[in-house]
C-alpha cells in the first residue's frame, strides 16, 4: 500500500488553517501545519490559504519566506494550492482602496474590488468550470462557497510562460471573476474547498490525488 501525499499548509499567520487542515486529512492526505522552509520545499503538496486584506497576507508570507518557497517549488515543478487571498497574490498587483501592493507576479493582472451592487460576495455559486479540468472533475455543475469582496476580473493571456497556458475557470458576480485556475504545478481557487461540503472535498481530494503522479 502506498502512503498517503504528503501536505503541508503554509503556517504564516493568515488563512483559515486549521479548516484546511481537517478537510485535507479528511480526504487522505498527510498533513502538516508549518512555515518550515525545509518541509514546505520538500511536501508532495503546499497549500497556501490566505483571508483579509491582499497587503497584510503578502506581508505575512515574506515574512516567513513564503514567497521563496513557493517560488522554488514552482521552479521544480512541484504542487501548490493557492486558496482565496491565497490565490490572489498569486497575481502581479492588489489593489485595496488605492493602494497597490505588489503580488507574487506569477500570473498577470491585477486583483481589485468587485463591482456588483452587494459586496462582499457570500456564499454559495456555480462556476464555469475550465474544459479538462482535474480539480473540478466531478464536481463541474456544483456550488462553492464564497466570501471575498477583491478578485480577478481578467486574466490576460500568457505568452511563453514556464507551463502549458492555464485552464481558467470563471464566476459571475456583477460579471465574471476567476474562480480557479490550473497552470501546471501552480492551482488555486477564489472560493474556500474546506468549507464547500462534498463538492469541495471532492475537489481537494482530487488536487490530492494528482500529486501521486509528482
Amino acid at each position: 500500500m502506498t502512503s498517503p501525499p504528503r501536505v503541508v499548509v503554509l503556517d504564516y499567520g493568515f488563512g483559515n488553517v486549521r479548516s484546511a487542515v481537517r478537510a485535507l486529512t479528511r480526504v487522505g492526505a498527510d498533513v502538516e501545519l508549518t512555515a518550515d522552509p525545509v518541509a514546505a520545499g520538500e511536501a508532495d503538496g503546499l497549500v497556501v490559504p490566505g483571508v483579509g486584506a491582499f497587503a497584510a497576507v503578502m506581508a505575512g508570507l515574506r515574512q516567513v519566506r513564503g514567497d521563496q518557497i513557493i517560488d522554488r517549488r514552482l521552479a521544480g515543478g512541484r504542487p501548490v494550492l493557492g486558496i482565496c487571498v491565497g490565490m490572489q497574490v498569486l497575481f502581479e498587483h492588489g489593489d485595496e482602496h488605492g493602494v497597490r501592493t505588489d503580488g507574487l507576479g506569477e500570473w498577470p493582472g491585477v486583483v481589485d474590488r468587485l463591482e456588483a451592487p452587494v459586496v462582499p460576495h457570500m456564499g454559495w455559486s456555480t462556476v464555469d468550470a475550465a474544459e479538462g479540468s482535474t480539480l473540478f472533475a466531478g464536481v463541474e455543475d456544483e456550488y462553492f462557497y464564497f466570501v471575498h469582496s477583491y478578485a480577478a476580473r481578467s486574466f490576460p493571456p500568457l505568452g511563453g510562460g514556464r507551463f502549458t497556458p492555464p485552464a481558467v475557470t470563471w464566476a459571475e458576480h456583477g460579471g465574471p471573476f476567476v474562480a480557479a485556475v490550473e497552470n501546471g504545478p501552480l492551482a488555486a481557487t477564489q472560493f474556500h474547498p474546506e468549507k464547500s461540503g462534498d463538492a469541495g472535498a471532492q475537489l481537494l481530494e482530487n488536487w490530492v490525488s494528482s500529486l501521486r503522479g509528482h
